[in-house]
Formats: C-alpha cells, structure tokens, sequence
C-alpha cells in the first residue's frame, strides 16, 4: 500500500479511541438494557415501540413510519410487534386506505407498562452513564454526537 492509502487509515492513537468507544458503550448499552429488562420485563426494542407510540398522536402510528422511526427493517418490526401484540401491548389494526398496511396502537397495558418503566429506565441512564460524566465532559460528549450526526446527514437527536 502507497503512502496516500495509508493517509486514509486510522492512526493507531485514533484507532485506540474508536475501540475504546464503541467497547466501552457496548458495556454501556448490555448494562442499561439488563436493568430494564430486570426491572420492567421490557426489553430495549419494546422500550424504543412503546416511546414512539407514547408520543405519537392518538398513541397509534402506521407500521411503516413506526419502522422508519425506530431505525428498522420492516420485517424485524413486524415480528417485534407480533410478540409485543401477544403481551398485550400493542395491537394492530388494518389501514382503511392501504390493504398491505396497518396501523399500531399502544393498548392501555402497553401504556401501563411504559409508564411503570419509564422511572426506573432513567435511574439506570443516569447511574450507568450519565454519573460517570462531569458536566463539562456531557457538553462535549454531546458536542461529538451532533458532529457525527451532522457527518453522516443524519437528523438531529
């Protein structure tokens, strides 16, 4: 390899705090999870359903723009929602204008559950995470999240 490929290598100082990152948040999101599923038998991906039904209006959405929402393929939502559906909460109901469509609505036991989880969640954010941070290093942290998100075109958090 040439001189100019390896200019657009990593260096190893850059490289050590890729690993460290993304190692380090891998703990970091194992452990939040695992409180959440300890404390509310909600797991990360019905958390992120349930918070997007909560705030949506009428607490229903149409399954492609839930998907679209969440970040994910459509067939992974599908099968989420059926085992979420089955748990009491969410249910599905046909698109009055779309045959292949549906619309998910947050059920009352969906509700409860998101709600009930919701404390708990945020103690763990914080206790996890948040704690380890002076306030100085959180403004930076998120500093470097908006300079990624802006990299990749990506929305604002």
């Amino acid at each position: 390899m040439g001189a100019a490929g390896r200019r657009n290598l990593p260096t190893s100082e850059e490289l050590a705090a890729w690993r460290a990152h993304v190692e380090t948040f891998d703990v970091v999101r194992a452990r939040i999870e695992s409180r959440l599923q300890q404390d509310s038998k909600l797991s990360s991906g019905d958390y992120k359903v349930l918070l997007a039904l909560s705030e949506a209006d009428g607490r229903t959405v149409r399954s492609s723009d839930l998907a679209a929402h969440i970040e994910w393929e459509r067939s992974r939502l599908s099968g989420h929602l059926g085992r979420m559906e089955k748990r009491g909460l969410v249910r599905r109901e046909p698109c009055e204008d779309d045959a292949r469509g549906s619309h998910v609505l947050l059920t009352d036991e969906g509700a409860r559950a998101f709600h009930a989880s919701t404390i708990p969640h945020l103690q763990a954010i914080k206790e996890v995470f948040i704690d380890a941070f002076t306030p100085q290093q959180l403004t930076d942290l998120n500093e470097a999240a908006v300079a990624i998100r802006r990299h990749l075109d990506l929305d604002a958090p």
